[in-house]
């Protein structure tokens, strides 16, 4: 399983993660076994939520003895009250809830305290002068949490998150269907059966790809949640491109995206981590995302750059997707930002050194006219 350092935490995520999510469903000790079998295929990473007393349970008999062995995504603020989950900043509440997620998982710290939910922009302005989220930095004080992240659906909340210095990685909804949609606070918009997409929609939004290129930037690693649409994008009659993707499509879409370490997979069964994991053995043309994006009926990305790989190979060995990666995240900034052109210079082969071939161009799905833009970046970055 490959590893990815997950932003400024330091910690080496394995690029597939466990959704914890669909664990309640199942017999306890079925569950146990299943989120075994994920961690001794090289899955790392699992994101906790739920605030259920099963899926906690479950959790803790499946990493009790081999804790070292993964990496916890533990939500602060997600609370069980009366048989039910509940969202809630009340510390009354909010801190019983994390001392129980603690006993549950049968353990004394977690790798990762989330801020759970911020998807209202008003709601992270309350935040940041509260009684929670000094709760929050004391834990990690204490080093009960030893980094702080936080989960959120909506782009321009993100990236205030971003912008806060304290987050060091967001928990992040991405998929090619959301990536058209403009930010929006309401989660259920997403998640609807009945949402209508606007066929006028084409590309992807421009505040989610600011937030990845700002994620990227400073160092704010993502996790992805619903990589899948909740199913949706797996069947042509319920996706949103007229054309179903297949699970190794959405998980190379996700990982693709700049700044992403991991995408976290919601499991019902082994067969379904054998399928996730095969990811990492898969053909180039089992994980192109692309060619399908481009030719769906009712969506095209026509001249952006997916950083797919598909202009591969170049004759004069340049990183192409890479480049164009680090040049989408110069030019959003009036300056070019000196860890980007850090990164660029690390680079064994520089734009300047495009030889105008164009045999990229008729390779890429999407139109991308990338002569010219490597001109454009030798320019920006000087060489």
């Amino acid at each position: 399983m490959e590893k990815r350092m997950l932003g400024k935490t330091g910690l080496s995520v394995s690029e597939i993660g466990f959704g914890g999510e669909w664990l309640e469903r199942h017999p306890r000790e079925e569950a146990t076994a299943l989120l075994k079998y994920a961690g001794e295929n090289g899955i790392n990473i699992i994101d906790c939520w739920m605030a259920d007393p099963k899926s906690r349970d479950i959790i803790g008999d499946a990493i009790y003895g081999r804790r070292e062995s993964w990496y916890v995504q533990g939500h602060i603020g997600s609370v069980w009250q009366n048989g039910q989950y509940v969202r809630t900043r009340d510390m009354k509440y909010v801190k019983p809830a994390f001392e129980d997620l603690l006993t549950r998982l049968k353990t004394d710290y977690i790798d990762i305290g989330m801020i759970h939910y911020v998807d209202s922009e008003e709601e992270w302005r309350a935040i940041q002068d509260s009684e929670f989220l000094d709760y929050v930095k004391e834990l990690k004080a204490k080093g009960t949490i030893r980094h702080i992240g936080m989960s959120s659906h909506n782009p321009k909340t993100a990236m205030l998150a971003v912008q806060s210095g304290y987050i060091e990685m967001i928990l992040f909804s991405i998929n090619p269907a959301f990536d058209m949609l403009p930010a929006d606070e309401d989660l259920d918009n997403l998640l609807s059966e009945g949402y209508q997409y606007d066929r006028s929609l084409a590309g992807i939004d421009a505040d989610r790809a600011q937030l990845y290129r700002m994620c990227e930037e400073n160092n704010v690693g993502i996790t992805v949640m619903k990589g899948f649409a909740g199913g949706r994008l797996l069947d042509k009659e319920r996706s949103p491109f007229a054309t179903a993707l297949t699970p190794l499509q959405c998980i190379h879409y996700a990982l693709t995206r700049p700044g992403v370490s991991s995408i976290l997979c919601g499991f019902d069964t082994k067969e379904q981590v054998d399928q996730a994991i095969r990811y990492e053995t898969a053909t180039e043309a089992e994980k192109d995302y692309a060619s399908v994006l481009a030719n769906a009926p009712l969506h095209s990305y026509r001249g952006e750059c997916t950083y797919c790989g598909h202009c591969k190979p170049c004759p004069a060995k340049l990183d192409i997707a890479m480049i164009n990666k680090f040049y989408d995240l110069a030019a959003m900034q009036p300056t070019v930002p000196a860890s980007v052109k850090a990164h660029y210079m690390l680079l064994e082969h520089k734009a300047s050194e495009c030889l105008q071939c164009r045999l990229c161009e008729a390779r890429c799905p999407f139109g991308v006219g990338v002569a010219d833009k490597m001109k454009k970046t030798a320019e920006l970055f000087g060489c």
